[in-house]
């Protein structure tokens, strides 16, 4: 049976639910247990530990040599030498050993002239406690090891070892119940991409909480998948209070929607604090109180779900163990592009980020809530405040890294067309050049024209047709990059054609027939290589933008017109060959076309540029490309052009 519909409570600021989350919860702490240290690794001492024993806990020698009474040799020198007898006045040690009674000193065996077995010379005396460790150099019994909350590392473990202390009193790891619910959810164990059905969706965000509780220092169990029924949902959740959890997630259900049950399931067992935070993505985040048990309803979407987590529940779980929160690298960044963003309400960028000449340099990754690739190809996250409306192109703002700014500074920066090739292109420069990468984001070729210009990247893809003469490119850096002295160099000769439904069941024979059919098209966005050569081909044909039904509809990426062709939301669309095999569609070739990198001349010679010209040129990346189909590589590598 349907029920009503939720409305978020009066939503909050970050900052707002973030302080309700503390005064509430901030007080809890997780138990105590005794551990072996070497059980005890980033667990946080509950007590301090104090020294059993010094260390070293005798007087040790230092070198390999001979131990003396320091008194015994001075006077030693060149001119005048002294003789000392074994086991009498010297006592052969090697490192590590307890120095004999009564010596205080050790003298290295390569300073010492050996007569016979029972008389060595010393022409240089030696001083008190020389290459000797004494006992208690390093720690002293009764000495303070570390204090309580300290998080025991390897180093950490080492110290108490040597200072006897074998078990320690630390904090135990919070216990997190998460609950995912969803009647289209299903265990990866039990699909297959083949017997995946249409609304079915692969339960993802259970596997990625339970890591990321993890890093925070908790241990997650993984309730069985619910379907979305309120009571099975509330036995679930009651049953993990009852049981003892440190905290309890409820993933999905945490929006608005008839079938989204956490809130009142939190309502009915207990209280909610925040439903509904100004931020995005992860507005739908809830939380409440059941019992002394800290309760979230966590959104569906992958992103929101991770952000929810990191900026609430996670912080929530280091305080539980008195733990520091995570630390992230802040840097400064310039967007390429501008981005805007909605007053209200703070929002995540995801970035891409690369070192161009002396600066860090940013492009906007796709925002939706349900991408994860936006956060596993992203090189940082922007937080742009409520109050902000969006960044200007340029403008200097703050980047928390999730890569370190050593391999950002390694990557190279490509910015413009999109072409499958680019991808076998970043595997296989990290195969030849380990440490190297590639960062690409796809903004159609004007647009990597324009980067270039405003010094946003290292090169930029480009598959530009000049209609007067059916070249490539050229004219078009002539014409827009006139005073960038630059290079430009072929990636690959490819197929341009209509992409359509397996089996060709509309006959399309070309652009004609989408317009006689009124077949619904798929474009690509104004600026790009493919726009250009389809507004030529439609004038060639006497046809009109007019003419196309869904002229307007766009996309960014071959593979995304493929795959809108392959759902069924377009009937055609104008893309490369290799998307259309990809998805195994049918291809209709219109062009064959050079796709293009075009490379700034003060760039060039620089090692990663170099590093990826090179790998251009390698036969094994050729051949990866020929695999794909619908390209050619007689021409990869050349240098097609070079200006002034």
């Amino acid at each position: 049976m349907e029920t009503k519909r939720n409305v978020y409570l009066n939503m909050v600021g970050i900052q707002q639910a973030q302080d309700c989350l503390f005064k509430n919860f901030g007080h809890l702490e997780t138990g105590v247990q005794t551990l072996d240290v070497v059980q005890a690794r980033n667990r946080v001492l509950a007590a301090p530990a104090v020294a059993a024993i010094s260390s070293p806990n005798f007087h040790a020698a230092a070198m390999d040599g001979v131990a003396v009474d320091a008194k015994s040799t001075f006077g030693a020198s060149d001119e005048a030498p002294k003789s000392l007898t074994i086991e009498k006045t010297a006592f052969w040690v090697n490192t590590g050993h307890v120095l004999p009674e009564g010596t205080n000193a050790v003298i290295m065996i390569e300073n010492l002239n050996i007569l016979d077995e029972n008389t060595i010379e010393i022409e240089a005396p030696a001083f008190p406690w020389q290459y000797v460790r004494k006992m208690g150099e390093d720690i002293v019994a009764t000495q303070l090891l570390f204090p309580r909350h300290h998080k025991i590392n390897a180093y950490a473990m080492g110290a108490l070892l040597s200072g006897g202390v074998f078990k320690v009193s630390v904090r135990k790891r919070p216990r997190v119940l998460i609950i995912p619910t969803g009647s289209e959810l299903k265990r990866w164990q039990d699909v297959t991409p083949e017997t995946m059905g249409s609304g079915d969706v692969v339960e993802s965000n259970a596997t990625v909480l339970t890591a990321l509780c993890a890093d925070h220092g908790a241990d997650a169990t993984v309730n069985p998948m619910l379907e979305d029924d309120l009571k099975t949902i509330q036995m679930a959740v009651s049953k993990g209070v009852d049981q003892g959890y440190d905290m309890v997630m409820i993933l999905g259900g945490s929006s608005a929607g008839s079938k989204d049950y956490s809130k009142p399931v939190i309502e009915k067992l207990g209280q909610i604090y925040v439903h509904g935070v100004t931020m995005m993505p992860g507005k739908p985040l809830m939380f409440g109180r059941i019992g002394e048990t800290p309760v979230f309803g966590i959104p569906g979407y992958p992103v929101s779900a991770i952000v929810a987590f990191e900026i609430f529940a996670g912080p929530l779980l280091l305080t539980m163990q008195h733990l520091p929160p995570l630390k992230q690298e802040v840097v400064e960044v310039f967007p390429v592009r501008k981005v805007t963003s909605k007053l209200g309400q703070e929002e995540f960028l995801r970035v891409k980020i690369g070192s161009v000449d002396g600066r860090l340099m940013s492009s906007q990754l796709p925002r939706g809530a349900g991408s994860i690739t936006t956060l596993t190809e992203a090189d940082g996250i922007i937080r742009i405040p409520q109050h902000v409306e969006g960044i200007e192109a340029g403008e200097k703002v703050q980047a928390h890294l999730l890569r370190s700014q050593a391999s950002i500074e390694n990557t190279v920066v490509i910015t413009g067309s999109h072409d499958n090739t680019l991808d076998l292109l970043a595997d296989q420069i990290r195969l030849e050049h380990p440490g190297m990468g590639i960062s690409s984001s796809h903004v159609g070729s004007m647009g990597g024209l324009m980067a270039i210009k405003r010094g946003g990247c290292h090169m930029a893809g480009c598959h530009l047709l000049d209609p007067d003469d059916g070249s490539y490119n050229i004219s078009y850096l002539k014409k827009y990059l006139p005073d960038v002295p630059v290079r430009l160099v072929n990636l690959v000769m490819r197929q341009q054609g209509l992409i359509l439904p397996k089996g060709n069941p509309d006959k399309v024979k070309g652009l004609a027939d989408i317009v006689e059919k009124k077949l619904a098209f798929i474009n690509r966005q104004p600026g790009s290589g493919t726009r250009i050569l389809f507004d030529f081909s439609l004038k060639e044909n006497g046809l009109s933008a007019a003419d196309i039904p869904g002229y307007e509809n766009e996309e960014y990426t071959h593979m995304s017109v493929a795959v809108a062709v392959l759902s069924g939301r377009a009937r055609a669309g104008l893309g490369i060959k290799a998307a259309a095999l990809a998805l195994k569609l049918d291809f209709l070739p219109v062009v064959t076309e050079s796709y293009d990198i075009v490379i700034p001349e003060i760039y060039y010679d620089l090692p990663k540029i170099q590093a990826l010209l090179y790998t251009i040129q390698s036969d094994e990346f050729k051949q990866r490309v020929l695999v794909l189909g619908g390209y050619g590589v007689e021409r990869t590598g050349k240098e097609l052009f070079r200006s002034i």
